[in-house]
């Protein structure tokens, strides 16, 4: 099996969940479990860099990590966050081995499902960026995102609540209601979890449209990687 390399730390939740539902899911088909190496940065940083539009410093943050999963032997890598994906094409470039991203993934998925509109719910510098537009406009689909009162709540929230393991039932109604007016005024017809604590809060029994869980999609493509010969 080839071993994968994980930035994680961006956020803490979902560092966990890549290593749990990756070690088990690769087990599960081949009865063994696979081998990982994790670089663990802050995703405080991550946002910082962005709140001060600092991309050439975020794209050193990650290159650096990469490096380490490189000499730690990973045969290719990934973040385990979406924000940081704002430089990921400068980043891969730079890294010394291939990274997957969870971005395109996505892309690849809503496409297979023939989506033509979702709207994207994430961290503020996600909703209020074009890296994700972008990479879904190529794919043929329209992204919508929420107004920007709106975006700032959920990017708040994101990282004072869900950054921290905290789902508190007020944020978890409101951010229902903000998924549901974008699907009835905007023409949605599923949800980006655009964030990978957003499945903290978010599923489909809470919406009437299918979320699209992109951590979940990323981690399945992970999987058939490591174990492909």
């Amino acid at each position: 099996m080839r071993k994968l390399g994980l930035i994680g730390g961006t956020g803490p939740e979902s560092t966990v969940e890549y290593y749990r539902q990756i070690a088990y899911g690769v087990q599960k088909q081949m009865g063994c479990f696979p081998n990982l190496c994790i670089e663990s940065l802050s995703v405080f940083e991550v946002l910082r860099f962005c709140e001060q539009r600092d991309y050439a410093g975020l794209t050193d943050y990650l290159a650096q990590g990469f490096s380490c999963l490189a000499k730690a032997g990973a045969d290719f890598a990934c973040l385990t966050g979406i924000t940081p994906h704002v430089v990921y094409d400068e980043v891969a470039v730079r890294s010394p081995i291939p990274i997957v991203s969870m971005v395109e993934t996505a892309c690849e998925y809503a496409q297979a499902e023939a989506y033509h509109k979702v709207a994207l719910l994430g961290t503020y510098p996600t909703m209020s960026g074009d890296f994700f537009q972008k990479a879904f406009r190529a794919h043929g689909i329209e992204v919508v995102t929420p107004t920007e009162a709106e975006m700032r709540y959920i990017g708040e929230k994101i990282e004072t609540e869900l950054e921290l393991g905290n789902v508190v039932p007020e944020t978890q109604k409101y951010f229902c209601e903000i998924a549901e007016r974008l699907v009835r005024e905007e023409g949605a017809q599923a949800v980006v979890l655009g964030c990978t604590e957003l499945p903290l809060i978010l599923n489909d029994s809470l919406l009437s449209v299918p979320c699209l869980d992109v951590m979940k999609i990323h981690i399945e493509k992970l999987i058939s990687m490591i174990i492909e010969n």
